[in-house]
């Protein structure tokens, strides 16, 4: 399959094709007609000598200085170097990879001013595997993602570095043998390059992708969790949460129901009570606010995807070329902040569930921390503690980060999004969370081997999985090696493929 870009209908899931599985890309026709026809304009009132910011002028406080004939033609290279200032280690692949797409697209609408042959070249890198090393931080989310796009932009004059096949290479390098040839830079190309939020978009992007299969599998560990627990199965009934309205807590409860379709806690075999504590009675309302709060984080994210984040803009059909703001990436950044929250969110009601397996006060007749030899062995008891570790660090990480703007630039930038640090901890709480994902999942796997009823078909389908990398604890043994199975396994997604075969889709 080849991706073809138009400007528009970017997914997140194309861009998790391309910057994960490699998928090729191709520029619409009518796109490169309006790159071409813009290119065509730009190069009209440079030669008229039209003011334009970052074209024939300075840039952030520099903005007021008009550059000669030929500082226009050096200006570019300059503009790259001084920018390509970030610190610290490599971006994984698929990151920087994402941008560049993102990148490719906002090209596609024809308001960049670049040259064509700089867009192709970003799309030769896709399709060759060549992918320039960009450091992780120096982005403040504004004026786009400047550090780190400008280090994907050194590749445009045959500098930096690049991996390709799996070899880390000078950028010059890197693209001879991948057959590349360098296009240089000209007035315009390489703040066009670099003018977005296109870094930060496409982690966010990734992130949501990853979010919601670890959401899917929370509503997994939950059902697993309940049963064990013999809860009362009422508050999961679909007509509570329709009433209410909210669509990710109807989406939750329906998840959850057709995990324990089947069990005999559902036909009424079981003895339970008549109302469970709220973290076993409210899991469809919070797990669906985390849904909801994705769902909006994702609409924010495909409209970035889609849309022209540059300064200037220029507009071919009126003549006109317009400076501003849009490489601002708070429109992602603060949906993207609760999105982390959300996931801490969801740990936090995970581990309380996990409290209730391992407490015998809670357990429902369940052994003192899952463990036949209560005394001599201490079963699960520090599994918590390594879940709760994580979950402080989650909170502290929690903290939003598109409230903290330090004016940069003498003033000229002085609110910015941060939302590249918004992106960076959402990575870290998502990784987080699949440690406490998988430890509840533990947890609730050696706590239904000790009850003797009928379980779901999909509850019972992710312990049989969950058996397959962690054995049931009968005596005690160092448990690091478990809980990073686990921690491996929920990032997999293999329990969530073979629920989804057993039962249907969880969306």
């Amino acid at each position: 399959m080849t991706l073809i870009i138009n400007g528009s209908g970017l997914t997140i899931e194309d861009v998790v094709k391309v910057a994960r599985h490699n998928e090729k890309v191709e520029l619409h026709p009518e796109a490169t007609k309006r790159i071409e026809s813009c290119r065509a304009m730009l190069e009209k009132k440079i030669v008229a000598r039209e003011i334009m910011y970052g074209v024939n002028t300075g840039i952030g406080e520099f903005s007021e200085m008009v550059l000669t004939d030929e500082q226009v033609q050096q200006f570019q290279r300059y503009l790259i170097y001084n920018h390509a200032a970030g610190i610290g280690d490599p971006m994984p692949i698929e990151w920087v990879r994402g941008a560049m797409l993102g990148r490719i697209n906002v090209h596609a609408h024809g308001n960049s001013g670049m040259r064509l042959v700089i867009t192709q070249t970003l799309i030769d890198m896709l399709n060759e595997g060549v992918t320039p090393w960009v450091c992780q931080k120096g982005s403040v989310g504004a004026c786009g993602d400047l550090a780190p796009m400008s280090q994907i932009a050194l590749l445009m004059m045959g500098e930096g570095k690049a991996y390709y096949q799996g070899e880390l290479l000078d950028g010059k390098e890197a693209l001879y043998r991948a057959g590349i040839p360098i296009p240089g830079l000209q007035a315009r190309d390489g703040l066009a390059t670099i003018n977005g939020s296109n870094v930060m978009t496409a982690m966010s992007a990734i992130f949501i992708y990853d979010a919601n299969n670890w959401l899917k599998q929370a509503e997994i560990a939950a059902a697993m969790s309940l049963e064990a627990l013999k809860a009362n199965m009422k508050p999961y009934n679909v007509k509570i949460h329709e009433v209410r309205g909210f669509p990710g807590a109807v989406r939750s409860a329906k998840a959850i129901t057709k995990m324990v379709a089947g069990s005999d806690l559902v036909e009424g075999k079981i003895k339970q009570k008549v109302q469970d504590a709220y973290s076993m009675r409210s899991t469809p309302q919070v797990i669906g606010a985390a849904h909801d709060a994705l769902a909006w984080a994702h609409k924010q994210v495909e409209t970035e995807l889609n849309g022209v984040g540059d300064n200037p803009i220029f507009f071919p059909e009126d003549n006109l070329t317009l400076t501003g703001a849009n490489f601002q990436g708070t429109p992602v950044a603060l949906p993207m902040d609760m999105a982390g929250a959300a996931i801490t969110m969801i740990c936090v009601i995970s581990e309380r569930r996990m409290n209730r397996l391992v407490n015998p006060a809670l357990s429902v007749g369940l052994p003192a921390f899952l463990t036949k030899g209560a005394g001599m062995f201490s079963g699960l008891m520090l599994s918590q503690y390594t879940a709760d570790m994580q979950i402080v660090e989650q909170r502290i990480l929690s903290a939003p980060a598109s409230i903290q703007s330090i004016p940069a630039a003498a003033d000229q930038e002085d609110f910015v999004s941060m939302g590249m640090n918004v992106a960076l901890k959402n990575f870290q709480i998502l990784d987080n969370a699949y440690g406490i994902l998988g430890i509840e999942l533990m947890a609730a796997a050696q706590a239904l081997d000790f009850r003797e009823f009928t379980f779901g078909k999909g509850v019972t389908k992710a312990k049989e999985v969950i058996r397959k990398y962690v054995e049931f604890l009968d005596v005690d043994r160092p448990l690091y090696d478990d809980h990073n199975a686990m921690k491996a396994l929920v990032k997999s997604c293999e329990i969530l493929q073979e629920v989804e075969k057993t039962v249907g889709s969880l969306e």
